[in-house]
């Protein structure tokens, strides 16, 4: 782990404050900006706040990610979009035995210096009270996970992250750095959720059908809202040298959530104390949906 100290950045460096107004939400333009992120939530589990950082700060804020990115445990093995054990139970064509190649990277969050533009952000009040009011809670809390609160997501050429439900209920990322080609984000909204499963739905998409897939070519600068929790999502293999990079600002709606650890173990490559410390306890999560 290296963490690079750097000179603090303030929020109105960072965002294109005239258009996306999050330290006055009280505001006309405020409340504007609200309505709108929350209409296209409400569609379809997925909004996108284009050139969201300010176009001077762009160089930047590649410029972070390419320096963390060798640190990036770059995990190759098979998944589930559940991210679970095969169940021998049920059929091999059930989504819970269907498993493709997850071939991308992870940098944690413990190697993320303060004072980036990503940690600005992430910390920062009126972004996290714009992130809460957007997913309609009334306070977003950080990570308790000092590996997963703050994540940068690396992919190299033909790797991919295949289809899967984030454990949490909703995601805030932002791509940093666009490959050649490739590296698109689908994604199917709202296929499971309080119904149930809907693994019939979910076993049509990885038959093949993608009549209810959306698909989002995302610029560096954009940031994006996602209720992954119910969503199947994926990214497809990169095409070409340059990186994909996309940075993760991990919220919940409750104070103290931490990854489960064998799954900091898989996607980071080692486990920090708070980890070994769950261990020794058993973990429920709130909601019955698989992980």
């Amino acid at each position: 782990m290296n963490v690079r100290t750097e000179k603090p950045i303030d929020l109105a460096t960072c965002i294109d404050l005239e258009s996306y107004p999050v330290d006055r939400l009280g505001s006309a333009e405020g409340k504007a900006l609200l309505t709108a992120c929350q209409r296209q939530l409400a569609d379809d589990g997925c909004v996108v706040l284009k050139d969201f950082v300010r176009p001077d700060m762009l160089a930047q804020l590649e410029a972070e990610t390419a320096r963390l990115s060798p640190q990036a445990h770059l995990n190759a093995t098979e998944t589930n979009p559940y991210n679970s054990a095969p169940d021998p139970a049920l059929p091999q064509t059930h989504p819970k035995n269907r498993f493709d190649d997850r071939t991308n990277g992870f940098v944690a969050g413990d190697c993320i210096a303060p004072g980036t533009i990503l940690r600005t952000l992430y910390h920062h009040p009126a972004f996290k009270s714009f992130i809460a009011a957007v997913v309609g809670v009334e306070e977003v809390h950080e990570f308790a996970d000092p590996l997963a609160d703050l994540v940068v997501n690396v992919l190299k050429e033909g790797r991919q992250h295949p289809w899967h439900f984030d454990s949490n209920d909703f995601i805030v990322t932002m791509q940093t750095r666009k490959p050649e080609a490739g590296g698109v984000f689908e994604y199917a909204p709202n296929i499971r959720g309080a119904q149930g499963e809907n693994f019939e739905g979910v076993q049509a998409i990885l038959d093949g059908d993608h009549s209810a897939l959306k698909a989002l070519e995302l610029t560096p600068g954009d940031l994006q809202v996602f209720f992954g929790r119910n969503a199947l999502h994926r990214v497809t293999p990169v095409i070409g040298p340059r990186e994909r990079h996309t940075v993760i600002f991990a919220y919940a709606r409750e104070p103290g959530f931490v990854g489960r650890p064998e799954r900091a173990r898989a996607i980071f490559g080692r486990m920090a104390p708070i980890h070994e410390d769950m261990l020794e306890r058993e973990v429920v999560r709130a909601d019955s949906l698989s992980d």
